[in-house]
């Protein structure tokens, strides 16, 4: 019966790619805004493009540039330039906009020229001014303006000691906010009293706008207070650049402003619409997988924590869908997406998606599952997992057999952070290329076969 069933991976594959397309940047931004004539339709407003002596637009992020060209193609003439900054290389023709490369995921002195550029645009617009933001994952990297006396190599060094640390995006970007010149509103603050316009591809955890590229163009709730407080909860305060507790300390004393809040004048003329999102991509992969003859299950968009725990709760739910599908027709297809955290105690290479993946190999050997007929895979929507060219990596029954025929100890591997490394020579990689889009994570679990 399993010789004659479809093979999984490709079966996995199919659905992924299926996500994927769903959250093509430039699709979201075509969806998003729709142009008539001099009316141009965002989200449910009505923005009167003749109200506006000049347009521009300034995106950045892993999306940026598809998010810029969509958007450049549907104002056409109208738009009178900007900027795009991303970590990839990228060519523009029209609309005058120009392309600056910076650094992901620590910045370097590129993000910085391209915080200080982003933010002098800004600071040009007058009230009659449109400027769209276009925001997608990892703009807090590529748009960085350490605030004074705070040192790129100085945020950088906390940045990556929390990163290693496993801290949630959430608590990476209350730290960050509290150390910058753009983030937390402040580019908002700059753009006032221009019409501001937020488009925005979501790669945190409940849509959260305070956390999406640190909030530059929207409100921010945190404080000083926990920023201090998430760096003690890391231990990373004690030993932490003597200016980054300067900065903090005179926060939490009053001396320093805070980020912005909701009722700042800066948001009276600001708008924010999310145009793509994890949701939007799960949905997508519940259809694809229905047209297949899986019965698919979306179990959250919102998954946290570390990986390896996560992989522990994934493979019992698996284990019991096994149990429980054994001689029906129609196999199941879980569906979740969110981001992991994984905390670095080893000296490998790999990411969340390669870590949970050999995390639920590691418990299904445990639980002696290996003969079922399933397959587990995670993957980073943006196409990038960490080291490497994987976005992640799947693993099925077989996976346990190959290793151990080519002398791999998948315990060995995950107690060193190694998973990229293991899944390149067991096998199981999975390479997207660039994606277009960034929406967190997809992790897929298939149990059984699809009907016929």
């Amino acid at each position: 019966m399993h010789d004659r069933a479809p093979a999984l991976p490709g079966q996995a594959m199919s659905i992924l790619r299926a996500a994927l397309r769903e959250v093509d940047a430039g699709k979201l931004i075509s969806r998003a805004v729709r142009r008539r004539g001099e009316e141009l339709s965002v989200d449910s407003k009505v923005i009167h493009l003749e109200d506006f002596d000049r347009i521009q637009l300034v995106a950045f992020g892993k999306a940026a540039p598809f998010m810029a060209a969509s958007l450049a193609k549907i104002l056409g003439r109208r738009l009178d330039g900007g900027l795009v900054i991303a970590p990839q290389a990228a060519r523009f023709v029209s609309g005058g906009l120009r392309f600056l490369r910076a650094a992901h995921p620590l910045p370097d002195r590129s993000s910085v020229r391209s915080g200080r550029e982003v933010l002098m645009l800004a600071s040009a617009a007058g009230p009659r001014d449109l400027l769209f933001v276009l925001i997608s994952g990892g703009g807090s990297a590529l748009v960085c303006l350490p605030a004074s006396p705070v040192t790129l190599a100085e945020k950088s060094a906390i940045t990556g000691a929390l990163l290693r640390a496993g801290a949630g995006i959430t608590e990476l970007n209350t730290v960050r906010k509290h150390l910058s010149a753009i983030k937390g509103g402040r580019l908002a603050e700059a753009a006032y009293p221009a019409r501001v316009v937020n488009l925005v591809i979501s790669d945190v955890i409940g849509n959260d706008l305070e956390s999406i590229a640190s909030g530059p163009a929207y409100w921010d709730s945190s404080t000083y207070e926990e920023a201090v407080a998430i760096l003690k909860k890391y231990h990373l305060w004690k030993n932490a650049p003597a200016s980054v507790k300067r900065a903090l300390r005179d926060g939490t004393l009053g001396l320093r402003p805070e980020t912005l809040r909701r009722n700042d004048r800066a948001f009276r003329r600001v708008s924010t619409v999310i145009a793509g999102d994890n949701r939007m991509a799960l949905a997508a992969a519940a259809r694809r997988a229905n047209e297949m003859g899986w019965q698919p299950v979306i179990l959250t968009s919102e998954d946290s924590g570390e990986a390896r725990l996560a992989a522990r709760r994934y493979v019992g739910l698996l284990a019991e869908a096994m149990r429980s599908q054994r001689g029906t027709r129609r196999g199941l297809c879980f569906l979740a997406g969110g981001e992991l955290t994984v905390h670095v105690r080893g000296r490998g290479r790999g990411g969340r998606n390669t870590e949970f993946a050999l995390a639920a190999l590691v418990e299904i050997a445990r639980l002696r599952e290996r003969e079922s007929r399933f397959l587990i895979a995670s993957l980073g929507t943006d196409g990038r997992d960490g080291a490497g060219e994987a976005a992640g990596a799947w693993i099925t029954g077989s996976t346990l057999g190959r290793a151990a025929r080519r002398g791999l100890d998948p315990e060995i591997y995950l107690a060193n952070n190694d998973s990229y490394t293991f899944f390149r020579k067991a096998g199981g990689l999975i390479v997207t290329g660039p994606t277009r889009t960034n929406v967190m994570d997809i992790r897929l679990l298939l149990a059984g076969s699809p009907a016929p």
